[in-house]
């Protein structure tokens, strides 16, 4: 597996995976119209490129054969300053694998690029955003020492989902 940044040709998939990982895993929770504005609005290849090509988000990329198979987006300064008390935090914004390949130590090699690319910035903490009833992603995310810090909302759409906010201080692990 080849871990690499994102450059502006690797809008297409990434598009692609996101728009693929999210409806695999949430499709079922949102009307139809619903859906389509959040797609339309975060998994858009304008919406990506300016990412990609932007300062405030960093994409790494995970490739085994040179295809996609994950990747995770970090964004700073973070979003989610004001329901914690850590002075430099940093956004796991998304986390994604290809759904077949679960299992297969991408999402473990991806979070160890994010300590690893959090802890190079400075930053004392990594915070995210996991639904409240995805208890697979909770058990993956606290197994990395993430606790849950406050209760938030996501918006698909006109729909409001339950949201865990979650933060792991960099401290506490350097010391672990």
């Amino acid at each position: 597996m080849i871990l690499r940044p994102a450059i502006p040709d690797d809008v297409p998939n990434l598009v692609r995976m996101g728009r693929d990982s999210f409806n695999h895993a949430f499709a079922h929770l949102y009307r139809p119209e619903d859906l389509a504005e959040f797609l339309g609005e975060v998994h858009a290849e304008g919406a990506v490129l300016e990412e990609v090509t932007g300062e405030e988000c960093c994409h790494c990329l995970a490739e085994v054969d040179g295809e996609l198979v994950g990747y995770c987006k970090m964004r700073y300064p973070g979003s989610f300053g004001e329901y914690s008390d850590a002075r430099n935090p940093i956004t796991l914004s998304q986390l994604y694998t290809t759904p077949a390949r679960t299992g297969e130590g991408i999402g473990a090699a991806l979070m160890e690029w994010a300590i690893g690319h959090a802890s190079a910035l400075g930053c004392d903490a990594i915070q995210l955003s996991v639904y409240a009833e995805n208890f697979g992603a909770q058990r993956f995310y606290q197994r990395y020492g993430f606790g849950k810090i406050a209760d938030i909302t996501f918006k698909v759409g006109n729909h409001i989902d339950p949201e865990f906010l979650y933060e792991m201080r960099l401290e506490e692990e350097k010391k672990a």
